[in-house]
């Protein structure tokens, strides 16, 4: 049997269709996120595939320590955040979940996938639900365009399959990487169209699952010279950290630029929010050229 938790906001993280179809294994715990996180991670250790959704700083943030017992305890959770980064936009730095990566990176047995559209997320809920352990995956509060190759065809669309653990190459390119996952994924490719019209070959990583890296992918784009991570996460804590410290362990030494949230922002729509905090599509591309040009 499935399962599934929400703490008030099925209509916001889009549980509401498993409640109309199942509301015997439905279960609204209402504003008690703590609580919820609890019974959640005890029901999963029965036999049942428990999803437990809600928003970024309620579902990580406000409830670390019920996922760190969770942990502990061996748990079989799927918890499905929505509303992180400053995708969030108008809500405002209280609700703009930006270390969700850092947070759960804390707990030794989940897993973090960050889906980068629509398609890829379908099929890391398929993943997961078939696959024992504590999982984590983060979403934004926008609609994504969906991913699609130079040809136009969708990436993660018909005849994907998602397999943990590995890099999606989106774009070739042999002066310079980009390292990117989620929300600002399609904003790495306008940034390499730019790029390309340009005269720049740049290459585009797509790195969903931050807890067990792709050694080839990422030692195929160290090869390139220069790598930058973009994310809509805390700059100290999150993708670009991540793998800063596997090109260490590893002794790949590409130049390197980590490009991410570096304080708490305002309210405002997210493109303004990215433009002020210098990672827009623009700020990438200048990133990228003054790292190739003064090589």
């Amino acid at each position: 049997p499935i399962a599934v938790f929400d703490c008030d906001l099925l209509g916001s993280v889009k549980t509401d269709g498993f409640a109309k179809a199942c509301p015997e294994w439905f279960f609204e715990g209402g504003i008690q996120e703590h609580n919820t996180a609890t019974v959640a991670g005890a029901l999963s250790t029965q036999g049942v595939v428990v999803f437990f959704s809600d928003f970024g700083v309620f579902g990580v943030d406000e409830t670390y320590n019920q996922h760190r017992l969770n942990d502990i305890n061996h748990t079989n959770l799927k918890l499905v955040c929505t509303h992180n980064g400053i995708d969030v936009g108008q809500d405002g730095k209280t609700h703009q979940c930006i270390d969700y990566a850092g947070v759960i990176n804390n707990l030794y047995g989940y897993r973090i996938i960050v889906p980068a559209d629509a398609n890829q997320t379908d099929r890391v809920i398929r993943y997961i639900s078939v696959n024992p352990g504590n999982f984590f995956v983060g979403v934004g509060r926008s609609s994504l365009p969906i991913i699609l190759s130079e040809r136009g065809d969708p990436i993660f669309g018909e005849g994907y399959e998602f397999t943990y653990g590995k890099a999606d190459l989106i774009r070739e390119g042999d002066q310079a990487t980009i390292i990117s996952a989620g929300s600002f994924l399609y904003r790495a490719i306008q940034a390499w169209e730019i790029l390309k019209e340009r005269g720049y070959s740049v290459r585009v990583l797509n790195i969903s699952c931050w807890s067990d890296l792709d050694f080839e992918a990422i030692k195929q784009a160290a090869e390139t010279g220069i790598v930058v991570t973009y994310e809509d996460h805390n700059v100290r804590t999150g993708l670009g950290t991540i793998v800063g410290s596997f090109l260490m362990e590893n002794s790949l030494f590409p130049r390197f630029r980590k490009l991410g949230i570096k304080r708490y922002a305002g309210s405002g729509l997210p493109d303004e929010l990215l433009k002020m905090e210098g990672l827009d599509v623009d700020s990438l591309v200048n990133t990228v050229i003054e790292l190739i040009e003064n090589g």
